[in-house]
């Protein structure tokens, strides 16, 4: 009976059996049930401890629910019985178990002793050897159309015996029907619940099942079966309603299914289903009226634009349908299409349509029906339907197309290039179409890609050839492939119609490089490669490591020429050891080594395809695999086994073998399943260091008591033995919780004896001393002793420099990545204030109460001063209002011209763009304003070759951090250093470092930090930090903004700039602006407004030039002839004034610095067909009155409007018809006079000093043009006099100021909003204002308008307003004195707003600060908005500023010569030598770095050149 032997037998008893128990030698637990005496049945076996022998001692439970079974290692408690396990009455009955019974009024698998009512009946516990299951074995009718009700009458064999009354219950997924059940000798009968309470039947579905179950009414169920409800109406149409399989029949001219066709047929053709019972005339599909496909299957193809006519067979019975209307139905993207149809026989025939669709795929189906009767359709079996194709969407070459399948009759149409049916490819002149059919071949083959593109000149490599047109078929291209002249034969398995082949060619027969274009060859046509195919030598220069271990893994790097050539490359050491490659280009290979059967070695071989290659300079060794003898971790005192915390960074120390024959070993360990690695450092061929891998786990839940028990190993390439080694060495890698090191109880804690203790929990439990690092300022702190809660250190005998003003902060460090701060240590004695005497501190409160008396006195005398102000300012404000209402009218004119010529502006930005400098010019304009050609951007400085090894030693000192903070602290402490060579020196360092950025910025943060530190400690508020540039760091900070800004500068802010320009540009454009003062009648600056009431009338002149090319970047930029352009000009303005309107016009996408020069060109007016005039701004025609001299303007020339004028080269001027007295005299003269003398392009005059003072010609006369400065006393008293009525223009201001503002609105706008049109905010500026978040709270700092203040020093006022007031720097354009005054305005405005104090306006403010007086509140709220936006905004991570500083060094790497920025920076190294070598001597980490030694060596090498 048993395969297996028997150990143990125990044995109980239950309903008259007795039942055993018997367990195996091989740990299994058989259990047999003993029927008779010569009788036993085994009912189940399970394991109890697999590969285990049973023992003997057995023994049940009290109850004998249990017994305990006991195997070699282990006692285990095992159920004598689980009846719950069966679900059914089937299964439980089946399992043969003894206890177990099927209860039927509980409707579960239980013993009898758990079944209620067991003794009333037999049939309520039916065990498997004397009862059978309850079972419904009929139901009559066993399916119901939904719609009717019926009596069912059940077949039920072994039902109990009840008491109770049965129902029938009726259960589908959403609900029960309940109705009353009739008990009848062999079952019951019920009826079925009323039709409307029946759920609905779902859509595309005709029937649904529900569980038809008895009970009594408050049990479960005791018997169930399944039951369907169908519905005949659901199938519309006759094919799948008598095919259904249940009782439906077809009504034809009624069109309709039903199940009952006495009631819904009367008089009608009927076709019966295939599942009804009883004959029939008319049974099955075959009898439906339905269409049929012709010749040409169900699939009508009609191609897209063309004309068919659909025919379809038909099969109608009845002749009522034949004498109906016929309509045929086509469904085209929804869009239904109704043709009369005719019967002819058994044909339908549609009228003729064109079938179009609008989308672009290659085809569409579109659905078909006839329809009969109005709107009966015929079946459609078969499915016939229209499919309508495009062959130009289906095919773009010509082979593709005459590839495609011959139904669709596609061919290629060449005078269009596109794949089309013959109708619709145009025919030529004679008629014929230039169409090929698919038995043509196409005439233009291309090959567009080809690989590899080298091969072995051995051959055998296998070329991948993709294009169009290569061939039809295979037949096409067999013999027709050559590359570089040698055959190529293709395979046929691998190509494909018209676009691959694939085929291997021969060696040429010599072994010498040799390349050509790839040919192929289709009847008379020829499509060859762009490219040459090239026959190479791959050679093995060299490979590493020339070691590795016998189970392999290891990585070898090999170098040599045309390593990727061929299809195939394989890699071997020794010929039968494979070398897996893992990658190839022309110069390095990589593969990895398989496992050898032993320490061998052997000749590194390659092939390339048919060409082997070997290197014979040494041979590849497979050295022992390493082994791991100990790992161990933590104190030194306890178990040597590897520890670690989830933070990771514990120092590991492990022993063993051949460690250095492994490239990159790893220590891994496992936890929930992830393995988690972490990089070793190999120290000798038997030791190695490991840091402990970080694992993702809350350090909260582990125990410290009990750590987490990990499974650890080494990754060494291939080698298996270093793997698991918690198995091998049976212990594992003990994760303990993360040490917790404790603040400090005090803020400050002062050091007051030789050692610092710091307290905490779980210090030493996996961490020894050197896992642990104290850091004191910059200075550590020397560990003497770790413990479980406590630390012990020596510090250093005084502070570092610190950023703190109480003393150094202590940070203390575990391994790689967990720091806690414990708090400031001082070095300061603690009791100073305890020293003080009594009478101190009397003197102390005596002194406080002086003080408060004198604030009370201040306070009472500041309200009566704030009340009068308060009173005068209102009533500033409603005459500021007053002035408002006067000028709105001008105001809205002047916008609505303004803005007309701003619509145009925005066409030229669109077609010119906008002006942007380059990189360098924008750079170089900031960092040395008016150096053109500064010495970093010269590259040719031969001089300099010969210090080149000096350079780059002293540029490696620059590139140490503490060299280069000591150089820079060093010059600043030198009184004699000078604000200019602060600047300089600062601009230099940003020069050389810009392809360093994220270095750089380190020094930047550290500079800032001291200088932040020293504001702090010294007597000057905070507020005024970063106010002036008078440190190195300042400057850099605004050269930092400049470099890393110049995107967003380009990208954004850039465009609402430049708009601010041209709109102030083009409103004092519109009114007189003074050559000589400057001065103009549209302007923001008060002091350079003309104050007198000018006559002027606006002209059109149209201007021509003739100007040689210019040329830029090789790119002909300037027109070379322009005619009768329109420009508008006034005609009060001078010559100067026309000429450089006429070139802004002419020239206006041109940048300015590419634009001719307007001194050197002259205006003449033509006035006539020959007649030409020279207009000059100074000639024997202009006005003298005593001392002054007036320019000469077109009304004094009497120049019309639309009079022509030409600008034409000053030695060019052959025509000078004008009135001058003696040409050759004058014109010597005219052609030296230097406008300047009247338009400066410095912007440096106010109105206070006339500019014309010294502008004296040789005969003693002053030149004027609107208005006469005057300069005599008596002159000025009369302009005092007379400055009442001069006040009445500045109205002019508010009318200029409104017309502007919606351009000033859009810059400050922009500069001030974290969102730009979908561009994200700069990170710069985010991590600059961080930084100085963090400073301020390090610092203790609480008062926010500090921190607003440091903001607006460093970026707004440091970087944007410069760029504001000098746009020049940012756009190649032309700024003039009028212009640059606006901005200045505008500027001055900007830097009220991110002010944080209010100044007090009264009447003898500053206009400018009067003209924005009531927007700059409205400007403050965008600035306190966008510093809180910024602050809200998540950090910036280090990596992500890190990539960004890189990307941007890599830009612009090569922008400056820094060999050049170097050696000025030396030359201030040379200049404070003897400083400079005292501090690095005196400083204790550039005594650890030689750094005098250093700088000594360069000074050396630098005076021998």
């Amino acid at each position: 009976m048993f395969n297996t032997k028997l150990t143990s037998v125990a044995a109980t008893s239950t309903s008259g059996y007795t039942v055993v128990f018997a367990g195996t030698s091989d740990g299994f637990l058989k259990k047999v049930v003993i029927e008779s005496s010569s009788v036993a049945n085994e009912y189940a076996s399970f394991a109890v401890d697999v590969g285990s022998e049973i023992n003997r001692d057995m023994q049940f439970d009290n109850q004998n629910l249990y017994m305990y079974v006991m195997s070699q290692t282990k006692v285990s408690k095992v159920k004598v019985f689980d009846c719950s396990d069966y679900k059914t009455c089937g299964d439980c009955l089946g399992a043969r178990d003894p206890y177990c019974g099927w209860c039927s009024l509980e409707n579960k698998c239980s013993p009898r002793s758990n079944c209620q009512d067991d003794a009333n009946d037999p049939l309520y516990w039916v065990s498997y050897k004397t009862g059978k299951c309850t079972i419904i074995t009929s139901v009559v009718p066993h399916q119901l159309q939904r719609t009717t009700a019926r009596t069912l009458e059940l077949i039920i064999d072994h039902l109990p015996q009840l008491k109770e009354n049965l129902i029938c219950a009726f259960t589908t997924e959403d609900k029960a029907l309940f109705t009353n059940a009739t008990k009848k000798r062999n079952g019951v009968n019920c009826t079925t619940p009323r039709t409307d309470m029946l759920p609905q039947i779902e859509q595309g579905k005709h029937h649904f099942t529900a569980k038809l179950s008895v009970r009594t009414r408050n049990g479960p169920d005791l018997v169930s079966t399944d039951f369907t409800f169908f519905d005949c109406s659901t199938h519309s149409s006759c094919t799948r309603c008598v095919s259904s399989e249940f009782p439906c029949d077809w009504c034809v001219e009624a069109h309709r299914c039903t199940h009952d066709t006495a009631e819904n047929c009367r008089n009608d053709i009927l076709v019966t289903g295939v599942s009804r019972i009883g004959p029939s005339y008319r049974s099955g599909p075959g009898f439906c009226p339905t269409i049929n496909a012709t010749g040409d299957g169900s699939e009508v193809l009609v191609a897209g634009g063309t004309s068919k006519s659909i025919k379809v067979k038909v099969h109608i019975i009845g002749q009522f349908i034949v004498q109906t209307r016929f309509v045929c139905q086509f469904n085209i993207e929804g869009r239904v299409t109704s043709l009369n149809a005719q019967l002819l026989g058994d044909t339908i025939y549609c009228d003729s349509m064109e079938f179009q669709y609008t989308s672009r795929s290659p085809n569409l189906t579109a659905t078909f029906a006839v329809i009969w009767g109005g709107s009966k359709p015929l079946d459609n079996p078969h499915n016939i339907h229209v499919v309508i194709y495009r062959c130009r969407e289906m095919a773009d070459s010509c082979g593709i197309c005459l590839a495609l399948a011959e139904k669709y009759n596609c061919g290629w149409c060449s005078s269009t290039n596109t794949c089309e049916v013959e109708e619709q490819c145009n025919k030529n002149k004679e008629g014929k179409t230039d169409w090929l059919n698919r038995s043509e071949i196409c005439p233009n083959p291309e090959i567009h890609t080809f690989e590899p593109k080298t091969g072995p000149w051995e051959g055998g490599t296998n070329i991948t050839i993709r294009g169009i047109n290569l061939g039809k078929n295979y037949n096409d291209i067999y013999s027709g492939v050559r590359i570089a002249g040698i055959n190529c034969m293709p395979f046929p398995q691998f190509y494909i119609d018209t676009k691959q082949i694939v085929c291997t060619v021969d060696s040429p027969g010599e072994q010498m490089y040799r390349n050509g274009k790839i040919v192929v060859q289709i009847g008379d046509y020829r499509g060859e490669s762009k490219e040459d195919y090239e026959f190479v030598d791959p050679k093995i220069l060299d490979f590493n490591p020339k070691f590795g271990p016998t189970s392999g893994g290891t990585e070898i790097h090999i170098t040599g020429k045309h390593l990727n050539a061929g299809s195939r490359i394989q890699a071997s050491i020794n010929d039968h050891l494979a070398c897996k490659i893992l990658s190839t280009d022309s110069s390095q290979a990589i593969c990895r080594t398989s496992p050898s059967p032993g320490i061998i070695e052997g000749r590194l071989k390659m092939s390339f395809d048919n060409g082997p290659r070997e290197f014979n300079d040494y041979n590849f060794k497979y050295v022992l695999d390493p082994t791991v003898e100990h790992v161990s971790s933590g104190p030194s005192g306890q178990l040597k086994v590897p520890k670690g915390i989830p933070a990771g960074g514990i120092r590991i120390s492990v022993t063993g073998t051949q460690f250095q024959s492994i490239q990159t070993p790893n220590i891994y360990v496992v936890y929930n399943g992830e393995i988690y690695v972490s990089p070793c450092q190999v120290q000798s061929d038997t030791e190695m260091e490991c840091a402990s891998p970080v694992v993702d786990v809350d350090s909260n839940i582990i125990e410290a008591e009990r750590p987490i028990l990990l499974e650890y190993g080494f990754l060494m390439d291939n080698v298996l033995r270093v793997q698991n080694l918690s198995k091998i060495h049976n212990n594992h890698f003990e994760l303990y919780p993360n040490p917790e090191y404790f603040i400090f109880e005090e803020r400050v804690k002062y050091f007051k004896s030789e050692y610092l203790t710091i307290n905490g929990r779980n210090l030493d439990r996996a961490c020894k001393e050197s896992d642990v690092e104290v850091k004191i300022g910059n200075g550590f702190c020397n560990i003497t002793s770790l413990s479980r809660q406590q630390l012990t250190c020596r510090p250093p005998s005084e502070a570092t420099a610190t950023k703190s003003i109480n003393g150094p902060e202590v940070i203390v460090r575990i391994g790689a990545s967990l720091e806690y701060r414990i708090g400031i240590l001082s070095y300061e004695s603690s009791n100073i204030i305890l020293d003080w005497g009594e009478n101190a501190i009397f003197a102390v409160i005596a002194t406080i109460v002086i003080l408060l008396l004198i604030f009370v006195a201040l306070l009472v005398a500041y309200k009566k001063k704030s009340s009068e102000s308060n009173r005068v300012l209102r009533n500033m404000q409603e005459q500021m209002d007053i002035l408002e209402l006067r000028v709105a009218a001008e105001c809205k004119e002047a916008f609505a011209e303004l803005q007309t010529e701003m619509t145009d502006l925005t066409g030229d930005l669109t077609s010119g763009g906008i002006p942007f400098l380059d990189y360098r010019s924008y750079a170089m304009k900031i960092l040395f304003p008016n150096h053109e050609d500064h010495i970093v951007l010269q590259w040719e400085r031969p001089e300099l070759l010969r210090k080149e090894k000096g350079l780059r030693i002293f540029g490696q000192l620059i590139m140490n951090k503490t060299f280069l903070l000591l150089f820079i602290r060093t010059l600043e402490s030198n009184r004699y250093f000078s604000m200019r060579e602060r600047v300089n020196v600062a601009s230099l360092i940003m020069v050389t470092l810009q392809s360093k950025l994220e270095y750089c910025t380190d020094i930047l943060k550290t500079l800032l930090g001291d200088l932040i530190e020293k504001c702090i400690e010294g007597k000057s508020h905070p507020k005024l930090l970063l106010r002036r540039t008078e440190s190195v760091a300042e400057k850099m900070l605004s050269a930092w903004f400049t470099f890393l800004l110049y995107k967003f500068l380009k990208e954004c802010a850039g465009e609402p700039l430049y708009m601010l320009f041209r709109a102030v540009k083009g409103q004092v454009d519109k009114g007189p602006v003074d050559a000589c003062t400057h001065e103009a009648r549209y302007s923001l600056s008060e002091e350079k407004l003309i104050r007198q009431s000018i006559d002027f009338r606006p002209m059109n002149v149209y201007a021509s030039i003739i100007q040689q090319p210019i040329f830029c970047n090789n790119l002909d930029m300037l027109p070379s002839h322009t005619e009768n352009v329109s420009v508008k000009v006034l005609d009060c303005d001078t010559i100067g004034q026309v000429k450089e309107k006429c070139l802004e016009t002419i020239y206006r996408n041109i940048p300015s610095s590419q634009r001719p020069r307007k001194d050197d060109l002259d205006l003449e007016w033509r006035t006539g067909a020959t007649g030409r005039v020279i207009l000059y701004d100074e000639d024997v025609t202009s006005k003298t009155e005593s001392e002054w001299k007036k320019l000469n303007t077109l009304q004094h020339y009497n120049v019309p409007d639309g009079a022509g004028l030409s600008l034409v080269p000053k030695q060019s001027s052959i025509y000078n018809f004008s009135i001058l007295s003696d040409k050759n005299e004058k014109s010597h003269k005219y052609e030296t006079l230097n406008i300047s003398k009247y338009t400066s392009s410095s912007p440096t005059f106010s109105r206070a000093g006339s500019p014309l003072n010294n502008d004296m010609h040789e005969n003693g006369l002053r030149y004027w043009h609107l208005v006469k400065h005057h300069d005599s006393d008596m002159q000025k008293e009369g302009e005092r006099v007379n400055k009442l009525v001069s006040e009445i223009y500045l109205t002019r201001l508010l009318a200029t100021k409104g017309t502007l503002q919606k351009f000033v609105d859009d810059l400050f706008e922009t500069i001030f909003s974290t969102a730009h049109r979908g561009s994200a905010l700069p990170l710069a500026i985010k991590y600059m204002f961080d930084f100085l978040d963090d400073q301020a709270q390090l610092h203790g700092i609480t008062d926010p308008e500090v921190v607003h203040t440091w903001k607006s020093n460093s970026l707004p006022l440091r970087f944007w307003v410069n760029l504001i007031k000098n746009p020049n720097f940012v756009f190649d354009i032309h700024k003039s004195n009028i212009v640059d005054s606006c901005l200045s305005v505008v500027a001055q405005t900007f830097m009220d707003s991110c002010s944080t104090s209010d100044h007090r306006l009264g009447k003898d403010s500053p206009s400018s600060k009067l003209l924005y007086a009531k927007d700059i509140p409205e400007y403050r709220k965008w600035v306190d908005r966008y510093y809180r936006d910024i602050r809200d905004m998540s950090p910036i991570s280090d990596q992500d500023m890190n990539a960004m500083l890189a990307e941007e060094s890599r830009l612009h790497t090569t922008e400056f010569n820094t060999n050049c920025a170097l050696h000025e920076l030396y030359t201030y190294a040379v200049k404070y030598n003897e400083q400079l070598t005292v501090t690095l001597e005196e400083d204790e980490f550039s005594q650890k770095q030689r750094l005098a030694f250093k700088l000594e060596q360069v000074h050396n090498i630098m005076s021998a050149e």
